[in-house]
């Protein structure tokens, strides 16, 4: 299959990053991608940074027809610039997209590895925490705090991923609309783990991939206490609903004749 085809099995594919004062990272991310695998496309989705990161992935699109910009009117959070990213994505036609940290967390040249996996499947997520995965320049205790927030989600929402918060991670676009990702109403790194608890349900075909995770060594990370609580309190509230709806089914099933159900 040549470039301009896609990616062998994939098709057509849109590496979607998102930023807000990212511009000293910016060059180096887009120009990491497209070097490691060159028939993608990349769309930078940027919040109006007040340090010139939009105008400097404008000089990028300028010099290179695989890189785009879609300008949004201001912060809005993670969730709302991939869901403005997909929308963008289908809109153009492509088959798959992939969502990537802006700041080089994710490493552009295990992208591949998403890549091949997804020939095969519907969703595949980049993750820490699987044999071959890893995690470099954390404090134990983001690290501690990461972990024990996928084991909670693991027990309270009864999905197998072991890392389902990853930001890495790549759709086949036909899942999106299956999904109903326009209603998510999560906006921080929850959206993360919601896209995940949706495309389970559905019982897409997904799988985990090992990758090498990054603390950014340029500007400042996102992460907050305040996306932490929201991750925790979106997950209690699904897996409670989910214990509900199980129940009622139960309840609500009719014995067959001659059963002693239950």
């Amino acid at each position: 299959m040549s470039e301009a085809e896609g990616y062998p099995g994939v098709g057509r594919v849109l590496v979607i990053i998102p930023t807000y004062n990212e511009s000293d990272n910016i060059r180096l991310i887009t120009g990491r991608t497209r070097e490691a695998v060159p028939s993608v496309d990349i769309l930078v989705a940027d919040d109006n940074s007040p340090d010139g990161t939009g105008a400097i992935a404008d000089e990028l699109a300028e010099a290179d027809d695989h890189i785009f910009v879609l300008h949004r009117a201001g912060k809005e959070g993670l969730g709302a610039a991939y869901k403005a990213g997909f929308q963008w994505a289908k809109d153009k036609g492509y088959d798959a997209v992939v969502e990537m940290d802006a700041d080089g967390s994710h490493a552009p040249e295990e992208l591949h590895l998403l890549l091949d996996a997804l020939a095969d499947n519907d969703a595949v997520i980049g993750t820490r925490y699987i044999p071959g995965g890893s995690v470099h320049n954390w404090p134990l205790r983001r690290l501690l705090l990461s972990r024990g927030g996928n084991l909670y989600i693991r027990m309270a929402l009864g999905m197998p991923f072991k890392d389902a918060t990853a930001g890495y991670r790549a759709y086949r676009i036909g899942i999106l609309d299956k999904i109903d990702v326009a209603t998510i109403a999560s906006t921080g790194y929850s959206f993360q783990v919601e896209m995940t608890w949706r495309a389970h349900r559905q019982g897409f075909r997904m799988v985990e991939v090992p990758i090498t995770f990054t603390e950014r060594e340029i500007g400042v990370s996102k992460m907050s206490g305040n996306i932490f609580k929201e991750q925790l309190l979106r997950v209690t509230t699904w897996g409670v609903q989910a214990r509900k709806e199980s129940l009622l089914g139960l309840l609500n099933r009719k014995p067959r004749q001659g059963s002693t159900w239950p």
